[in-house]
């Protein structure tokens, strides 16, 4: 998402103008006694806690036996139809990875604030941008979030930042052990779907899948309870990998109740998204989820959106359609979804519902 600069002043406690800023700078600054009014969301960013989120074994479903490959299938088949996310465990992608591309992403937020400000966007499609503080609009007011974020398009082309000098080497091979991960687990899902072998493959053209590698700078926030670090909204994609360093903030809904989300060590929290609930024609649904921040500690999430290759058409699989008697979802290439979804910043579903194809139609 593009930033951009709000125009409403600063909290009259602080000395400084905190309009341009990242907000890491400002999180830090001596000067900030409370909350710049430019940050204040109203929110209920309190979250109830449950025993019953999914948790996949992804040994099981890639393994040769095939009683515990079955057990696994139909688990990940009621993660995806009850609640739209899971904790990924035992998926094979060694833990030093994963540490280092926590470490490594912090490093860029670390960087001169003239360095990260090259990667400002200049265009909604530039393959890397990076943000402080995005804009967003509710009931005619304009809000920052509490975060700074870097993203950048590694797949099929790849762009990454050239400092820090080890970033590329690391975000290019997270890049490719997530890829494996996440074809293995949309193979699981279209034989939950009971589509022909290799339908999806050619249909969403996986072999040109589209990632992007993101990371979301949370600092320690003087108000969390009237701050946002992302509103609630869903992803474009198929599957979104997310790892963080161990503090939570990920809340996602469930029977209209937010669930605060916790993970095993070395796991990864997995969600639905858009373009598998339009492919599925509406069994999966992709999940609502927000970033809630705290007073307390830093938090960091380093996410890869996994999604159908760029000039991909994405509609409703047509085995499904036939099945379901109709098409639930208009087809849309995935690219211009992504672009319509960044330059309208439609909020929730809004994107998604737009494609939705009503009963009187």
């Amino acid at each position: 998402m593009a930033p951009t600069t709000s125009q409403v002043p600063p909290n009259h406690e602080s000395a400084e103008d905190t309009t341009d800023s990242f907000v890491k700078v400002l999180a830090e600054s001596s000067n900030l006694k409370s909350l710049p009014t430019q940050f204040t969301y109203s929110n209920d960013s309190k979250g109830l806690y449950s025993d019953s989120i999914p948790i996949i074994d992804f040994s099981q479903l890639t393994s040769e036996n095939p009683h515990q490959r079955s057990k696994a299938l139909q688990e990940l088949a009621k993660a995806c139809e009850e609640w739209g996310f899971f904790v990924l465990i035992n998926h094979g992608i060694p833990e030093t990875l994963l540490k280092a591309i926590i470490d490594v992403s912090l490093e860029f937020f670390e960087l001169p604030d003239e360095e990260k400000r090259r990667f400002e966007a200049k265009s909604l499609s530039d393959p890397i941008i990076c943000g402080r503080g995005s804009v967003i609009t509710t009931e005619n007011h304009r809000i920052r979030l509490w975060k700074d974020f870097v993203k950048c398009y590694v797949h099929p082309e790849f762009h990454c930042p050239e400092k820090p000098q080890i970033l590329r080497d690391i975000v290019f091979e997270f890049s490719e052990k997530t890829r494996s991960v996440a074809r293995k687990l949309l193979q699981g899902i279209s034989e939950n779907l009971e589509l022909e072998q290799g339908y999806m493959d050619e249909a969403l053209k996986l072999d040109s899948c589209f990632q992007l590698y993101a990371a979301n700078f949370y600092p320690p926030c003087p108000q969390p309870d009237q701050a946002i670090g992302i509103p609630p909204h869903t992803d474009y994609g198929l599957l979104t990998f997310l790892i963080h360093n161990g503090v939570p903030g990920l809340q996602i809904q469930h029977n209209g109740e937010w669930f605060n989300t916790n993970s095993p060590q070395n796991s990864i929290l997995v969600n639905t998204a858009d373009h598998l609930e339009i492919f599925s024609n509406g069994r999966y649904k992709s999940v609502k989820h927000r970033a809630v921040v705290n007073s307390e500690a830093m938090r960091i999430s380093i996410v890869m959106a996994n999604g159908a290759a760029p000039d991909a058409v994405v509609g409703p699989a047509a085995q499904l359609v036939e099945r379901d008697g109709r098409a639930l979802y208009r087809p849309m290439k995935f690219i211009e979804y992504i672009e319509t979804m960044q330059s309208n910043r439609l909020h929730g579903k809004g994107n998604l519902e737009c494609l939705k194809i009503q009963d009187d139609e």
